[in-house]
């Protein structure tokens, strides 16, 4: 009987985070460098050091730590203390096209490469992202751009 239980919390679980439904959670690493393990624990493996503002989307919460995604599709533990209220996104193309609106044919104020962090300011128009550039530039970039949002 136990078993039964323990199988179908697993598929009612599965279901949940599988389901397009549900919001994916992304956070930013906080304000300092953060160690991403293996497990749980600080006695698990040392995968990574994440650097400060680096987007993560958080897959579970487990008592003091969280599972989280990066941009890669690695998953990895960190201390959920780390973790900081969503800010950043990354670029996720090849020299993608930031617009000063939102809409393909306006203006392109700047590019920014795969991998560049930028500042999410806001997701109002549908298919696009409102970001500033740590330069200070903003304008519109399309949302299958970039990873975190």
């Amino acid at each position: 009987m136990k078993l039964l239980i323990r199988l179908v919390s697993l598929a009612f679980a599965v279901f949940i985070f599988t389901d397009p439904a549900c919001a994916a959670e992304f956070k930013n690493i906080g304000a300092s460098p953060a160690i991403l393990y293996d497990a749980p624990s600080i006695r698990g493996q040392k995968l990574f050091i994440a650097p400060h503002g680096m987007p993560v989307e958080v897959v579970i919460n487990y008592g003091a730590w969280s599972k989280v995604r990066d941009l890669t599709g690695d998953l990895s533990w960190i201390e959920s203390r780390q973790l900081s209220e969503r800010k950043n996104i990354v670029v996720r193309t090849l020299n993608a096209k930031i617009r000063a609106n939102a809409d393909e044919s306006a203006d392109v104020l700047f590019s920014a490469d795969k991998g560049v962090l930028l500042e999410l300011v806001d997701t109002v128009i549908p298919g696009w992202v409102r970001v500033k550039h740590a330069d200070g530039a903003t304008g519109f970039v399309r949302q299958n751009d970039v990873w975190g949002v």
